[in-house]
């Protein structure tokens, strides 16, 4: 009930407790495969584990139970498989293996999962912002920094500025789920067992069990070195913020006093029947607070002691689902955005008016330079914006008085319309979106 923004997501089907027995039976069931294809077991003892391997047979709410004993579900896992095997081949059940090597696998499935339902969610949010940055290429709307209207920008240029943070975010993710890695090591990361099992060539173990399960062969076992982990944190966290950016603008622009953009469909309030609220953006926002402090937890666990980490290794196992789930659910609350937001063009040039032409005045400096000075013309235009606030008149209407800029042939119209001060943003524009 307190997870909105990944309930009923992609991300969330491929990180619940069903998807990690699914991923721990498919552990142990390539394990066997793995080694029946170098010939260290009997083809039938593969085919015996990968047909008990069925989750449908399995209890996830007893083996969470029994997890307690032993302080991971691996153990328990192995103990209901063996016996669901049975003669001959139970034995062959996790043979040569430690309970890491099956979990951290599991964990790299469950999180390869969850990762494509993210970049085909990603996909989504950037398409659709590609299509508002080339709509709105042109369309002007206040730049504000530090809260306040600075200079006149495009809309077309912030959606290119948001679609290349998912860009970027995709690329990462893409990265990370290239490069996740099986893991096999055994009890201390020697692969000792298997090879008293007859294993004669670690690397062709490791490459056969990699193939049978989908990941990357890792070069080493990694029960303490947790790069896999901790990159995959940190590509989670960038997305997550990456989307919150966008929340965070979203938010702004679609104040009451401000209404340049609104969702597309806003969420409805307990309390006041007229209000439409931008969930989607909230959501995003409220990911984006969150996934730092999961990420800075799993870098934590980087400081892995031993061969085998006591306590480092089991305090990931939470954050990291947790961090799958909210970016998973924040990329797709993020295409929702994207694709269903609403642009008001009009309320955004009404707002470029706000000032009374004091938003141009960094143009004007420019301008009147040449002419005055670049001291006096400062000193004209700070004088001429305190007018401008106090009286409440236009700030052309008070340069044209002016007598000192009366025989100057400056075209005030144009230089005071925000409009036609928007610098290179359309190219600026165009250049991000030949970003593929």
């Amino acid at each position: 009930m307190l997870g909105p923004g990944w309930t009923g997501s992609p991300a969330a089907r491929a990180t619940g407790d069903s998807a990690y027995l699914r991923a721990l039976l498919e552990a142990e069931a390539a394990l066997t495969r793995a080694q029946a294809a170098l010939g260290l077991a009997p083809a039938e003892a593969a085919d015996a584990v990968t047909r008990a391997a069925d989750p449908a047979r399995f209890d996830p709410r007893s083996l969470a139970g029994r997890a307690r004993a032993g302080g991971n579900p691996v153990i328990p896992l192995v103990a209901d498989l063996t016996a669901a095997v049975g003669e001959p081949y139970g034995p062959y059940v996790h043979r040569g293996a430690t309970s890491q090597d099956i979990l951290d696998t599991a964990t790299m499935l469950v999180a390869a999962r969850a990762l494509e339902a993210v970049l085909a969610d990603l996909a989504r949010t950037e398409r659709a912002l590609a299509r508002h940055s080339a709509a709105h290429r042109d369309t002007p709307m206040p730049g504000r920094t530090l809260t306040q209207h600075a200079v006149p920008t495009t809309f077309g240029l912030k959606a290119a500025g948001w679609r290349s943070l998912v860009l970027d975010a995709r690329d990462r993710v893409a990265r990370v789920r290239e490069a996740l890695p099986a893991q096999l090591g055994g009890a201390a990361g020697t692969l000792a067992a298997f090879a008293a099992y007859g294993t004669w060539d670690a690397t062709a173990l490791t490459e056969a069990y990699a193939r049978e399960v989908g990941l990357v062969a890792a070069p080493l076992p990694w029960h303490g070195l947790r790069t896999p982990v901790a990159d995959l944190a940190g590509a989670l966290a960038f997305t997550a913020g990456a989307l919150g950016k966008i929340g965070e603008d979203v938010l702004t622009l679609s104040r009451t006093e401000i209404g340049e953009v609104s969702e597309g469909s806003g969420g409805a309030s307990s309390a006041m029947p007229h209000k439409a609220n931008p969930v989607r953006s909230t959501l995003l926002v409220a990911a984006a607070r969150r996934a730092p402090q999961l990420a800075a937890t799993l870098y934590g666990c980087v400081a892995a002691g031993d061969e085998r980490p006591a306590g480092a290794w089991h305090a990931e196992w939470e954050p990291l689902r947790e961090l799958l789930r909210l970016t998973g659910g924040a990329v797709r609350d993020a295409a929702e955005l994207a694709e269903g937001l609403r642009v008001h063009a009009g309320a955004m040039r009404r707002n470029l008016d706000l000032t009374h032409g004091l938003i141009v005045t960094e143009r004007l400096s420019a301008a009147l330079a040449p002419h005055l000075g670049r001291s006096r013309a400062k000193e004209l235009l700070t004088e001429l914006a305190r007018r401008t606030v106090r009286e409440g008149r236009l700030l052309g209407e008070l340069l044209a008085g002016e007598v000192e800029l009366r025989e100057l042939d400056l075209d005030l119209a144009a230089l005071t319309d925000p409009a036609r001060y928007t610098g290179f943003a359309g190219d600026l524009t165009d250049r991000a979106l030949e970003r593929r």
